[in-house]
């Protein structure tokens, strides 16, 4: 069993900080350890779990803090949290002594978090493997990159630090290969374009990533139309980068939503969907021992196929 210590968020204590106990210009992160009297990396977990905010929003820990800023710091309660490995069936693709495979089913969290502690595909992958690469921590052992929990399809697993750290650079250099399908709401009229808008937490819902200029990242998204339907398009689509929710946000953006989307899509769920219709359909990368160039495709589950059929019987 692995064990890690964790923020318990629910028993948090409330601390307000008001901006005279804190010199104007100072780094968040130091001037909170200051006041706190707790180390400088306990005060930067708390910034990155979002315990720190400054004037209602979270902060990175080099924020400068500026004259009237009000800030607010929650000090959780540690918890032990175990990894624990769960006899979960996973859809191997492919399989050596590096790199795993796994087509992710819809539904599944990649890795333990606040409020899903179990049935995690790390639990399943610590059941199935002897060994995982420990660089992401025991709560996300060989987890190189992950997609949503409503998101199926394809993700690569290392089995050790050298096939994590070869992965991690060919994705940081954007060269990993990655497809998805996905259907959208509307009628896509250009055949193939580019999405190039900046991702960032949205100001007005911080549980919800937008299109930002400011405290953002560069994201590209290029996508090509498969197939169109009465009022809804089919969608192959590949990253450039890798920002959190960017197919989401993207669509959402130029006024397509994903189907099914709880988060950014229309209210109406015209067709009972159980989460959104994103599938990460195709991955390739270069094997990080051996150099060789490998791709895997994983079809689309049933619900993302059935209403694809439906869709064609509507128009047929």
């Amino acid at each position: 069993m692995s064990v890690e210590k964790v923020f318990n968020k629910s028993a948090a204590q409330s601390v307000k900080l008001e901006t005279f106990e804190l010199e104007e210009g100072i780094r968040l992160d130091v001037g909170v350890t200051d006041v706190l009297g707790k180390s400088r990396s306990f005060v930067q977990g708390l910034i990155a779990q979002e315990c720190v905010k400054v004037n209602g929003f979270p902060k990175k820990a080099n924020y400068k803090v500026r004259q009237g800023d009000k800030i607010e710091v929650e000090i959780p309660t540690l918890r032990e949290s175990a990894t624990d490995p769960e006899n979960i069936p996973l859809d191997i693709l492919y399989e050596d002594e590096d790199v795993l495979i796994v087509n992710k089913r819809q539904g599944m969290v990649v890795h333990p978090a606040p409020g899903a502690w179990t049935g995690t595909m790390v639990n399943a992958l610590l059941y199935h493997c002897q060994n995982l690469s420990g660089i992401n921590g025991v709560l996300r052992p060989g987890i190189v990159h992950r997609i949503d929990k409503d998101t199926s399809g394809i993700l690569v697993v290392a089995k050790n630090d050298l096939a994590h750290h070869g992965l991690a650079a060919q994705l940081k250099a954007h060269t990993m290969a990655r497809k998805y399908r996905v259907l959208v709401q509307g009628i896509v009229l250009e055949t193939s374009g580019t999405v190039d808008a900046p991702i960032g937490r949205d100001p007005s819902n911080r549980k919800r990533m937008a299109v930002v200029m400011q405290h953002s990242k560069p994201a590209v998204t290029h996508y090509t139309v498969l197939e169109r339907f009465r009022e809804t398009t089919y969608l192959e689509v590949r990253l450039e980068t890798g920002r959190t929710h960017q197919i989401r946000v993207h669509m959402v953006y130029v006024k397509h939503p994903v189907l099914g989307d709880p988060l950014y899509g229309p209210k109406q769920n015209r067709y009972g969907l159980h989460g959104q219709m994103l599938h990460a359909a195709h991955l390739g990368f270069e094997h990080p021992r051996s150099g060789q160039w490998l791709e895997f495709d994983a079809p689309e589950p049933i619900e993302f196929a059935t209403l694809l059929e439906k869709l064609r019987e509507e128009v047929s």
